[in-house]
């Protein structure tokens, strides 16, 4: 419980710290930069996610339609 006491106080004062920080004009530019480098890291995470999909969608595809002609083939 103590831990999870100084875990709380730690972020409340972090949220502090920063918005003091953010009333700068150096602090603004910094979190902005931050931001325009995290939102460039996610959709760049995103990007690759929906490509890894595809491929396994295809593959998954490519081994049903394989399964469906050799059934089709013992079928005979």
């Amino acid at each position: 419980m103590k831990n999870v006491f100084w875990l709380v106080v730690g972020i409340g004062a972090g949220f502090v710290v920063a918005h003091q920080i953010n009333k700068t004009h150096k602090g603004k530019q910094f979190f902005a930069e931050l931001d325009a480098r995290i939102k460039e890291f996610t959709d760049t995470v995103g990007d690759a996610y929906k490509e890894r999909e595809a491929q396994l969608r295809d593959t998954v595809d490519t081994i049903v339609d394989e399964a469906e002609d050799v059934i089709d083939e013992l079928k005979k």
